[in-house]
């Protein structure tokens, strides 16, 4: 048994009660979203459109993952992950795969280059100190895109 919800760096909202009960009840999560639709890469900051992305393609997208009141999480999670020399989609994969709740990650990409970049976050373990940078954000920017 799985549920799909949304999960994210920006959306954790399935920690504050489902994650107890489905590591009670022994069903995973298969997140979508893990990256935003591609926010969490960084490449939407500062009101970016790139050609062919997204957000860029389907406004409903943009409010929904990228919207103002998420732009300073965003910014630095980004800013996290470069402090530590991480690919930002690496860094935001790489949280969501970690927790004990996740079955799968469900990514989604536009290119093959994406497509490595997310497959190569399955080998990355975060040290100590990104994950204490990730909480801290989280302190101060809980859940800005829930």
């Amino acid at each position: 048994m799985t549920i799909q919800n949304q999960y994210s760096l920006t959306n954790r909202t399935f920690e504050i009660g489902l994650s107890e009960i489905c590591l009670r009840e022994g069903i995973g999560l298969l997140p979508y979203s893990p990256i935003g639709g591609g926010a969490l890469s960084g490449k939407y900051l500062g009101g970016a459109m790139p050609a062919g992305a997204r957000h860029t393609l389907w406004e409903r997208n943009r409010e929904r993952y990228n919207g103002a009141h998420v732009q300073a999480a965003i910014e630095a999670y980004v800013d996290l992950a470069r402090k530590h020399e991480l690919d930002p989609v690496q860094m935001a994969l790489a949280f969501v795969n970690d927790r004990a709740f996740v079955t799968s990650t469900i990514i989604g990409c536009t290119s093959m280059e994406q497509l490595k970049t997310d497959i190569a976050s399955a080998d990355i373990t975060l040290s100590e100190d990104v994950l204490s940078g990730i909480a801290e954000i989280y302190k101060r920017i809980p859940d800005p895109h829930a």
